[in-house]
């Protein structure tokens, strides 16, 4: 029995198709955020990468599900050997022994946080607000990983790790407000494009919603 064309199953495919390319295309999106190489400042061998971009725009453009999952591809790549670390890295030693191992598994804590509280302040995407929210998901939730794991893999104390991590936050509070100029011209053009929470989504129909006619008159 075929499956007629305007069907929830069909759409649902349509949707999943979708789903996938987005989160293809922004997985390479972080590989080409790579390619200009990286940047090695301060005593400890954290390189200043663009990649951190890419991922705070997977979360403040796609939402916390495809963004992490976008996020989780690419490091998946990168994990198998794929040299789509910036300078042409990969490998798995990137994840457990070096000194910067720790911050892609911050990258997967800081899309989520920016994805799950962009959803939220959606329609408007208030800048101010958006700036908070990227600069805690994509600052604080990253460092909050990524620092301790340097310590620990380069035998080095928290605190000297913590020093050492302020040499990112001029380059990353940059990436912050790109991250928040270009979502919000994104979300402005494409305003379907990330999933709001069930709520939201009902308060701005509700608010849409035209009023009623008042008695006698015609609407």
């Amino acid at each position: 029995m075929s499956v007629p064309p305007h069907t929830p199953a069909r759409g649902h495919r349509r949707g999943s198709a979708r789903d996938l390319a987005q989160i293809a295309v922004f997985a390479a999106l972080i590989a080409a955020m790579g390619v200009p190489g990286s940047i090695t400042l301060g005593a400890l061998p954290v390189p200043i990468t663009l990649q951190t971009l890419a991922v705070m725009l997977c979360g403040a453009i796609l939402g916390a599900r495809k963004g992490f999952l976008a996020v989780l591809l690419f490091c998946a790549l990168a994990a198998a050997g794929l040299p789509v670390l910036s300078g042409g890295r990969g490998g798995i030693s990137w994840f457990t022994t070096a000194p910067s191992a720790g911050y892609f598994y911050g990258w997967l804590l800081g899309v989520a946080v920016i994805g799950f509280l962009t959803a939220r302040i959606l329609p408007r995407y208030r800048p101010w607000l958006a700036l908070a929210v990227t600069g805690l998901g994509g600052i604080v939730a990253i460092y909050a990983i990524g620092v301790p794991v340097t310590a620990f893999n380069t035998h080095t104390p928290l605190w000297a790790a913590v020093l050492d991590c302020l040499k990112f936050l001029p380059g990353d509070a940059v990436k912050v407000v790109v991250t928040v100029l270009v979502a919000r011209q994104v979300h402005r053009a494409y305003p379907g494009l990330m999933a709001r929470p069930a709520r939201t989504a009902a308060a701005g129909t509700a608010s849409r919603r035209p009023e009623p006619a008042a008695p006698g008159l015609r609407p």
